[in-house]
């Protein structure tokens, strides 16, 4: 009788519980956060005391879930066992803090319901009518949301990026569309030596075909400087060097970091969520919240978290491959801590599918099952995509029978030869257009293995790269492109260090992405190669080209069929800048139009736009 009066008490409270500032608690639930639209709300729920290795298990045997309501917006948010409720900090691995984090997209009053329950596998069965009530399950509140206060390129100011069924993700708040330039490498990012209980777990043989593993952690020493007051560290010092890095990529306008969560026996092996290399029930809370700390402040630099979630080399760890216990519950985990971030990619793993080396890969529907589980279990409309194998056939033979297929929203290309960029980018827009289910296409990975982008030093020019990959994926109608840095050359895939390594790589990738927010309306454009005699083409029938020359010699563009006149500027894709004038100013369409000279270097790249007057 008496700790049933204790829960009535509990809701009355909950149910006329409202938020107006920053912090509201009562007895039982804290409601934490800034209470803006696309900022971070937290319902802090003081539920049973417990620990990472308890019995029952607190991450598989409860069920913490939130459901938001806001008029006609309804989202059901999963929670997670959150130790001392500060555990970045304390490195807690006990307490009776229950954490679910959900983000608004309206202003207005939000009400909640809080579903807690307990029993074998809670936290992914189906069959919840047989689960234990716990004391404040079905308590209720509300908070207000008035809008953000953010501006620039802070994700807070442009909403959540969303797969819309074009080529392009969008920015919900501000209808801006995105284009994808950033970091592949180091993909053992999270290998960092201030995250807790963070260590090499493999023999350090260097396998062939792959970067030499790690002598220690990342530190990203080099990087200290760049972290400024007033950026965030734990544990007093903690995490300058890679809050520093991120500050640097996004210094250079990068928008995008791609890094393993889970690299058990594959690539590094020094990357996992769990409470040791050997645990896949467990996982562990200051370590995860050290990464959510990192995580807010790429949303803060309009930095997009690229999650992979495993490699080819650990495709069956979890349940042999299948859609069990392990997956399932590894799936959940993640959403509930970071999928409330506003730009994210969920990649379902590395050189997805089997291969020769890697025979016991994820058939095709295991894909489609995680796949599908991912996206049933995520309340948000984030981008799911599958990174796929250097070569065809292979690729082909994996990826082909995902075309359709709705919870999959795009491929993750690698290729190994770069010139193969363009055509591998047309190819897959094409075939997913004709499946009815239209794919964004990013390039995230380019051969030779041993080379990708190699540092500046070994290539200060980047032409190839810059000609076949970068523009070779934009002017295809690409989403973008992140940059692997192979495994021969200094600050290579899994030890690097330095970003600036690569400083001049990412000045040529920020000029192309300025290039087609400033002078492009590219979403409404498409493919048109055939309307030039080399390089590549890009049109909105009418109204505006772009050529790519790779050589910028005098060249012609095929203007029959259509009038009027067209003013003609070209662009230095290597040094940036302004537009330039050429040889000819403008050009009357009605059939081939000669584009004229560019200003200089007639032996280097040019892009040459033309505007309808």
């Amino acid at each position: 009788m008496k700790n049933l009066l204790i829960t009535v008490l509990i809701l009355i409270t909950l149910v006329g519980s409202k938020a107006t500032g920053d912090t509201v608690e009562n007895d039982a639930i804290k409601i934490s956060g800034e209470l803006k639209k696309w900022h971070r709300v937290t319902l802090e729920i003081a539920g049973p005391e417990t620990d990472e290795n308890a019995v029952p298990n607190p991450f598989l045997d409860y069920r913490l879930e939130a459901t938001f309501s806001n008029g006609s917006n309804s989202y059901t948010v999963p929670g997670y066992f959150a130790a001392d409720g500060n555990a970045a900090e304390t490195s807690a691995n006990s307490g009776n803090s229950w954490k679910v984090h959900f983000v608004p997209d309206a202003t207005g009053t939000w009400n909640f319901k809080i579903t807690f329950l307990k029993g074998k596998n809670a936290a992914i069965t189906d069959n919840i009518n047989n689960l234990e009530k716990l004391v404040l399950n079905a308590a209720t509140g509300s908070f207000e949301v008035v809008d953000s206060d953010k501006t620039g390129k802070d994700f807070r100011a442009k909403g959540r990026l969303l797969y819309t069924g074009e080529r392009y993700l969008q920015f919900a708040e501000t209808g801006e569309y995105f284009l994808k330039g950033g970091a592949d490498s180091p993909e053992n990012f999270l290998a960092y030596i201030d995250f807790d209980s963070t260590y090499y777990g493999g023999n350090r043989e260097q396998r062939s075909g792959e970067s030499a593993p790690n002598l220690g952690l990342h530190a990203f020493e080099p990087h200290v400087k760049d972290w400024q007051k007033g950026d965030p560290v734990w544990q007093e010092s903690k995490g300058k060097g890679m809050i520093g890095a991120l500050n640097y990529l996004a210094l250079e306008e990068m928008n995008s970091v791609y890094f393993l969560t889970m690299n058990i026996l594959g690539d590094g092996d020094d990357t996992w969520p769990y409470t040791n290399r050997n645990e896949r029930y467990r996982f562990d809370c200051s370590k995860l919240d050290q990464w959510e700390v990192v995580f807010s402040h790429m949303d803060e630099l309009g930095l997009m978290q690229h999650f992979v979630l495993q490699e080819t080399e650990n495709e069956v760890l979890l349940d042999g491959g299948y859609l069990d216990v392990q997956r399932k519950l590894y799936l959940r985990e993640l959403i509930a801590r970071f999928g409330h971030h506003l730009a994210v990619t969920w990649n379902l793993g590395e050189e997805h599918g089997p291969t020769d080396w890697a025979p016991y890969g994820q058939t095709t529907n295991d894909t489609k099952a995680m796949a599908t589980y991912l996206t049933e279990i995520n309340p948000y409309n984030e981008f799911v995509v599958m990174h796929t194998h250097s070569y065809e056939p292979k690729r082909h033979e994996i990826v082909a029978p995902m075309l359709g297929f709705k919870p999959l929203e795009g491929p993750s290309i690698q290729v190994a030869n770069p010139e193969n960029s363009h055509e591998q980018t047309l190819k897959w827009l094409k075939l997913s257009a004709d499946s009815a289910h239209q794919w964004v296409v990013n390039l995230d990975e380019i051969g030779i293995a041993w080379k990708g982008a190699m540092p500046d030093a070994d290539d200060p020019h980047h032409d190839t790269i810059r000609h076949h990959v970068l523009w070779g994926n934009l002017m295809a109608g690409g989403g973008g492109v992140e940059w692997y840095f192979g495994y021969r050359y200094a600050h290579n895939d899994l030890n690097a260090e330095d970003w600036r390594s690569r400083d001049l790589l990412w000045d040529q990738t920020r000029y192309a992405l300025q290039f087609f927010h400033q002078h492009l309306p590219f979403w409404e454009m498409e493919s048109a190669d055939q309307l030039v005699d080399a390089g590549y083409c890009f049109a909105k029938t009418n109204e505006v080209y772009a050529v790519y020359k790779p050589i910028g010699e005098q060249t012609g563009i095929n203007l029959d069929g259509i009038s009027g006149t067209f003013s003609v500027a070209w662009f230095n894709p290597k040094t940036g800048g302004e537009l330039q004038q050429g040889s000819v100013a403008e050009v009357a369409a009605g059939g081939i139009a000669n584009l004229g000279n560019p200003p200089a270097n007639a032996d280097s790249d040019w892009v040459i736009l033309l505007s309808k007057k």
